[in-house]
């Protein structure tokens, strides 16, 4: 009975112990994260150089800068209106979008009209921001990095791997918001 007790004893203070975790077979030193913010760096200057030049060459317009790195000029001002969408508004508008070259990647016929409620549907972050800008009846022109537009994976169609765009956006119409404006 007392080995029995002694064998109870030693089995119960063993399995007090509790799991040791395992150690990783292969140490990651963060390289590949580094390496790939590096290449996102260099692909975004590479971009804003293409986007400078087409501004220099373009004579025509003035180019505006936005907050989030696009570059912009209006086609069409509406010089009376004051107001711009706000979230929840709901507007309408039609955009095109090309290379830099002014290949057509997709035209306004293929997208056709848009129906957005402002910040609560899903569009590519430069088309996003860039209605926020303009006013009713505005038409503009925007270069995009491919960071503000489909970024790295493309649309699984027309555009490919990290391709900057080129947006002509015309807003239609915008009702307000009555519930939070």
């Amino acid at each position: 009975m007392k080995k029995f007790a002694l064998l109870f004893l030693f089995i119960s203070l063993m399995a007090c112990k509790g799991p040791e975790p395992r150690k990783p077979v292969k140490v990651n030193s963060g390289s590949f994260m580094k390496e790939s913010v590096e290449r996102n760096k260099q692909l975004l200057a590479s971009e804003e150089q293409l986007m400078q030049e087409i501004i220099q060459k373009d004579s025509l317009h003035t180019y505006l800068a936005t907050s989030d790195g696009s570059r912009y000029y209006y086609d069409l001002k509406n010089e009376v209106a004051t107001y711009t969408p706000q979230t929840d508004d709901i507007v309408r508008f039609t955009y095109a979008l090309f290379t830099f070259n002014n290949d057509t990647i997709y035209s306004e016929q293929e997208i056709g009209l848009q129906i957005y409620k402002v910040d609560k549907q899903e569009l590519f972050p430069g088309l996003r921001s860039s209605i926020k800008l303009l006013k009713e009846g505005e038409k503009a022109t925007f270069l995009f990095p491919s960071s503000l537009g489909y970024g790295y994976p493309g649309d699984k169609n027309k555009i490919g791997v990290n391709v900057p765009l080129k947006a002509t956006v015309t807003l239609l119409t915008i009702e307000p918001n009555i519930i939070t404006n």
